[in-house]
């Protein structure tokens, strides 16, 4: 048993031991784990720094389930959450009886305690890595290295949940916090599904997390549940879980639901979940999608306008180099606010309110 082997089977923290290995590990290695209460086993794979996938043994899996987090370095309530689960399945805590990959995205991040080292991997997916994204043409870094080995993992985990049965169920959870407060402050972007129906059943399982505000993208991005979803079919979403903290300052008791439903979803329990019902949910539909395209780019509103809010029709809520950037729409609200993104990258969605199959 190599150093590093002995080292997460005694402690369970995968986070710690990725964290001191930020872009890879000098090696990977496999082992049981047999859970305490019940002699059920689980093999537990770490595939690269941040990288770690749990497959039951002797049980007949459905589901093919992924969990990501830190894909920006310092949301970091969506990573400790994950770093829970993950030590309790390694100690032997925590039944498995679904296929799971967890992945930590940007460990480099976490470790300076920053949104991303180079370049935001949220927008590096579904080839994003492989184009200019506004830095300039031919810009390799290790976060796009990184991006394009994500996507690869991703579709190695599902292709071997297709030789082991058919008619499996894909999942992907993308876990993030929101760069500022919001209205609503736990909420999920459902991506674009080109025209296929979005599902009830998946709202149902978010309001078990405690997430009952909805955004539903109507165009093809370059994040990571997108990727999922577009090329794998996988349930997927964007989750904002509250607002960046960083590590040890979060109440977690805030993120009760999640922790306890995630956990029940890896582990087989019933997730007895509620009928679903579209008044339980605030489902909003993207307006305006406002890249930066000038280096003169400026917002109207303070720093500590929150997620949600929104403004009267023909508000000015931007200004980028002459153009004046205005709501079409009575009751259009902001989400994702950021001005100091690279050019050519998105600056702001506006909102605004929708059924669940709208577009």
């Amino acid at each position: 048993m190599g150093r590093l082997q002995q080292q997460l089977q005694s402690s369970g923290d995968f986070l710690a031991l990725s964290r001191e290995h930020p872009w890879s590990l000098p090696e990977t290695f496999s082992f049981d784990v047999t859970h305490q209460s019940t002699s059920t086993q689980c093999t537990v794979s770490v595939l690269e720094t941040g990288i770690i996938s749990i497959t039951p043994k002797h049980i007949d899996t459905t589901q093919d389930i992924v969990l990501s987090s830190g894909v920006h370095g310092n949301e970091t309530a969506p990573i400790e959450i994950c770093r829970d689960i993950i030590q309790k399945i390694i100690l032997g805590q925590l039944v498995v009886k679904q296929r799971v990959l967890f992945i930590f995205g940007n460990i480099a991040s976490m470790n300076i305690a920053e949104r991303f080292v180079e370049e935001n991997m949220n927008r590096l997916f579904s080839g994003g890595h492989s184009i200019d994204q506004g830095n300039g043409p031919g810009l390799i870094n290790k976060e796009r290295k990184r991006a394009l080995l994500l996507e690869n993992t991703i579709r190695s985990f599902y292709q071997q949940g297709d030789k082991l049965s058919a008619n499996r169920e894909r999942m992907h959870y993308d876990l993030h916090t929101a760069i500022r407060g919001a209205k609503y402050d736990k909420f999920a972007v459902y991506p674009f599904l080109h025209g296929s129906p979005r599902k009830p059943e998946q709202l149902q399982f978010l309001l078990a997390c405690g997430v009952n505000t909805i955004l539903l993208s109507n165009s093809p991005t370059t994040t990571f549940s997108y990727f999922s979803s577009k090329q794998f079919g996988a349930d997927a979403f964007t989750i904002e879980l509250g607002k960046v903290k960083p590590f040890g300052e979060n109440d977690m008791t805030q993120f009760s639901q999640v922790a306890d439903t995630l956990t029940k979803l890896v582990s087989g329990e019933d997730l007895a979940l509620k009928p679903y019902n579209e008044d339980d949910f605030h489902i909003f539909t993207v307006a305006q999608v406002i890249n930066r395209e000038h280096q003169d780019f400026q917002l109207t509103f303070s720093d500590d306008t929150v997620n949600f809010t929104d403004f009267p029709k023909g508000h000015v809520i931007a200004v980028d180099g002459d153009r004046e950037i205005k709501t079409q729409h009575k009751g259009e609200a902001i989400i994702f606010p950021n001005a100091n993104v690279a050019i050519g990258q998105r600056a702001i969605l506006t909102v605004i309110p929708a059924t669940l199959n709208e577009n």
